[in-house]
């Protein structure tokens, strides 16, 4: 990877990412009163356990891989769909704000204190819909290559155990997940159609003439 190349490619992970720690800490300062979100038969198939958590984790690492090895064609679609998932969470996130009932962790495990010191840094009031299950997603469809089938595998088991660490660590329920993944595929539906200016323009022009 040229040094040219490597710099286009963070330049553009911070400013896609970057718009979603914006609208993030913009949700997380709504002073609505919080929805609490309950649990379901689906959720209590799947047991809390801290040990999930360097899974969880794992979605930080995900997006710069995305980032950087995702072909050229599909970065500034990406950086799109992280930018509009994020803005329309956001208004979400301030219009009808949420949480759940987190569980108690122990200190005594590592896994335990991890939790609860992301737990500290995080917000309680953005969980539907969720962005990890949206950003992850998206990261998934913008490295997906039909001559790369190993790699797509690796990448949706990835991908699929980030969703049940999710979970299992009950940072979100699979309600406000489910919602974060048709946010995401919605957001890299519309992001491969109008990312370029050009279409980004016909996009509005159609938008004008229907309404």
């Amino acid at each position: 990877m040229r040094s040219a190349s490597f710099r286009i490619r963070i330049a553009m992970m911070c400013v896609g990412w970057g718009t979603v720690g914006l609208c993030y800490a913009i949700g997380s300062l709504t002073p609505r009163a919080v929805h609490v979100l309950q649990e379901t038969a689906l959720d209590r198939l799947i047991p809390f356990n801290v040990s999930a958590i360097g899974l969880y984790l794992s979605f930080f690492l995900l997006v710069p891989v995305a980032y950087l090895f995702a072909a050229p064609a599909r970065l500034k679609s990406l950086m799109f769909a992280m930018q509009l998932s994020a803005v329309l969470a956001a208004i979400v996130f301030v219009l009808y704000p949420t949480t759940l009932i987190y569980p108690v962790a122990s200190s005594s495990t590592p896994g335990g204190a991890v939790l609860n010191m992301l737990a500290g840094f995080d917000s309680s009031n953005n969980c539907l819909p969720s962005l990890h299950g949206a950003l992850t997603l998206l990261c998934v469809v913008a490295l997906w290559q039909r001559e790369k089938m190993w790699r797509n595998i690796f990448m949706l088991l990835w991908a699929l155990g980030i969703a049940w660490a999710v979970v299992q660590t009950r940072r979100h329920l699979v309600l406000d997940l489910g919602a974060g993944l048709l946010l995401g595929a919605g957001c890299a539906w519309l992001a491969a159609r109008v990312s370029k200016p050009e279409n980004i323009m016909t996009f509005f022009r159609k938008l004008k003439c229907t309404s």
